[in-house]
């Protein structure tokens, strides 16, 4: 079984906390559940400290163990997860909804979450046939355009550090697999203040982001379409858009922050 999750970094935190919360994100990048001997194998961590972590896990409802001896994630985190996005997403969705509106296309907000991309908020558009992100879910950053926006936002040192860790698959034959190509494409996002992903993820499917300028918190706000509704016009119509909308965002944390 192969399941990973962020490399490991360096904290200098308290070793037992970072393993059980290592164990727990096992768990969830696996998709359902996982047996003692695979959790294990994917920590690296020897069976009696794993027994060890699972236990104080499962006793404080952050696991929970099924029929068939597998362990799953436990109810304890419902409701953090739902308070999590709560201040993530849930405050921003009037500003999402203005964009959807106007445009009839889904809107997206994202976050980095370690090496990963987030969704933690969306808006989706009233067309049939439309686009769907699962919130909560981790996806690599280079072939987003929510998440170039926000490695924008970083040093390319650190960007090409992130690169090492996480790979660029490809998933189309349009997405960006080499480091300098993309770090040409970052230079550029930060001199124009806007990201395209253009059928990077998924043939036909086009998306266009722009930061939220916020010292709060790293997000940023996307609208993806169908190929064929992604006109021009529409395009720099959407920028306009979510630039204002990104700045309303970023006075809501900074109220939030200072409440």
């Amino acid at each position: 079984m192969s399941t990973k999750v962020t490399p490991k970094s360096k904290t200098g935190g308290v070793q037992s906390v970072e393993r059980a919360l290592e164990i727990v994100e096992l768990v969830g990048a696996a998709g359902g559940s996982m047996a003692l001997v695979e959790l294990a194998e994917a920590s690296g961590l020897p069976m009696p400290t794993i027994h060890r972590l699972v236990r104080t896990l499962v006793g404080r409802s952050y696991l929970r163990q099924l029929p068939n001896r597998r362990y799953a994630l436990g109810a304890r985190l419902i409701p953090l997860g739902n308070s999590a996005l709560e201040v993530f997403g849930a405050g921003c969705a009037p500003h999402l909804r203005s964009i959807v509106e106007a445009l009839g296309e889904t809107v997206s907000l994202a976050t980095l979450d370690g090496d990963m991309l987030v969704y933690v908020g969306q808006v989706p558009s009233p067309r049939a046939m439309r686009m769907f992100t699962e919130l909560g879910k981790h996806v690599h950053p280079h072939c987003r355009a929510g998440g170039k926006a926000l490695l924008a936002g970083m040093p390319d040192d650190d960007v090409r550090e992130l690169l090492s860790r996480t790979g660029m698959p490809a998933h189309t034959p349009n997405t960006m697999t080499d480091p300098d190509t993309l770090i040409a494409e970052l230079a550029e996002i930060r001199r124009t203040g806007r990201a395209f992903e253009i059928e990077e993820m998924e043939i036909g499917v086009q998306c266009v982001a722009v930061p939220v300028p916020s010292d709060e918190v790293q997000l940023a706000l996307s609208m993806s379409a169908p190929s064929a509704r992604m006109s021009d016009e529409v395009r720099e119509r959407a920028v306009r858009l979510m630039r204002t909308a990104a700045v309303e965002v970023a006075h809501d944390l900074a109220r939030q922050a200072s409440a």
